[in-house]
């Protein structure tokens, strides 16, 4: 049985940002077609994408590094990228 007290405490552990760089600019999504499937929440590397209770409410841009894969995935294409 592995160690508990070994583990990373999540409000211990550092936040690692971007500084602000992104590959292909921020994505942004259209509240009006988002469903709340949470699908880009489940896919994103980076736990840029930020909820509120169960329901999506936006994405971190510190972390966030412009991969793509939240506007690939979006069932209702709700996202989007944005120039920076």
């Amino acid at each position: 049985m592995p160690d508990l007290k070994a583990w990373v405490d999540r409000a211990e552990a550092p936040r690692v940002r971007t500084s602000g760089w992104r590959t292909s600019g921020r994505p942004a999504a259209d509240l009006e077609l988002c469903v709340d499937c949470l699908l880009c929440w489940l896919y994103c590397p980076d736990s840029a994408v930020r909820l509120e209770g169960t329901s999506f409410a936006g994405f971190d841009l510190d972390v966030c590094k412009g991969c793509e894969i939240c506007v690939e995935i979006c069932p209702t294409h709700a996202i989007g990228m944005e120039a920076e």
